[in-house]
C-alpha cells in the first residue's frame, strides 16, 4: 500500500516534469539537470519508500505485542475459571461437612432423648412399685405398731 502511494507520487512528478519540458522542448531539450533532478527525486522517494517499510515493522511489532497481550489475557482468564472451580469445589466440601454434622448431632440429641426417656421410664415404674409396697407397709402398720412407729420415724407415715 506504501508502495502504491510512493508510485503514484514518483509517476505524477515524472508526468509533471516530463510534461513541463515538453512544452518547452522547443525552446529546451532534456539536460543534465533535469537528469539529475530526476535522480535525486528518485532517490528520496526511494527514502521515503524505506521509512514507510519500517513504519510498517514497527506496526508489525506492535501487532505481535498485541497478540502476545491477547495470549496472556487468555491464560489468565484460564486460571481464574481454573481457581473459580476451585473454590466452588471447596464449598460445596464445606456444606457437605456442615450438613453431615448438623445431621449428626440432631441424630445424637434424638438418641439421647431417647435414651434418658426409656430410662425415666424404668425408674417411675421403679417408683409405682416403690409407692405400692409403702403403701401396703402402711397398711400393715394400722395393725402393728412397732412398724407404725418406725415409719413414723422416716417420716413414711
Amino acid at each position: 500500500m506504501n508502495r502504491f502511494y510512493s508510485t503514484i507520487i514518483l509517476l505524477s512528478l515524472v508526468g509533471f516534469i516530463c510534461y513541463v519540458p515538453a512544452i518547452q522542448a522547443e525552446e529546451n531539450s532534456f539536460t543534465q539537470k533535469d537528469r539529475e533532478l530526476l535522480i535525486r527525486l528518485d532517490e528520496r522517494l526511494n527514502q521515503i519508500d524505506k521509512r514507510f517499510e519500517q513504519i510498517d515493522k514497527r506496526f508489525e511489532q506492535v501487532d505481535k505485542r498485541f497478540e502476545q497481550v491477547d495470549k496472556r489475557f487468555e491464560e489468565l482468564r484460564q486460571d481464574m475459571n481454573k481457581r473459580f472451580e476451585q473454590l466452588m469445589n471447596f464449598m460445596w466440601i464445606l456444606a457437605g461437612i456442615f450438613t453431615s454434622l448438623v445431621v449428626a448431632i440432631i441424630a445424637f440429641a434424638f438418641w439421647d432423648r431417647r435414651t434418658m426417656l426409656r430410662e425415666m421410664k424404668n425408674e417411675i415404674e421403679k417408683e409405682g412399685s416403690l409407692q405400692n409396697l409403702i403403701i401396703a407397709i402402711r397398711k400393715y402398720a394400722k395393725n402393728n405398731k412397732e412398724l407404725a412407729d418406725a415409719l413414723k420415724s422416716v417420716n413414711l407415715l
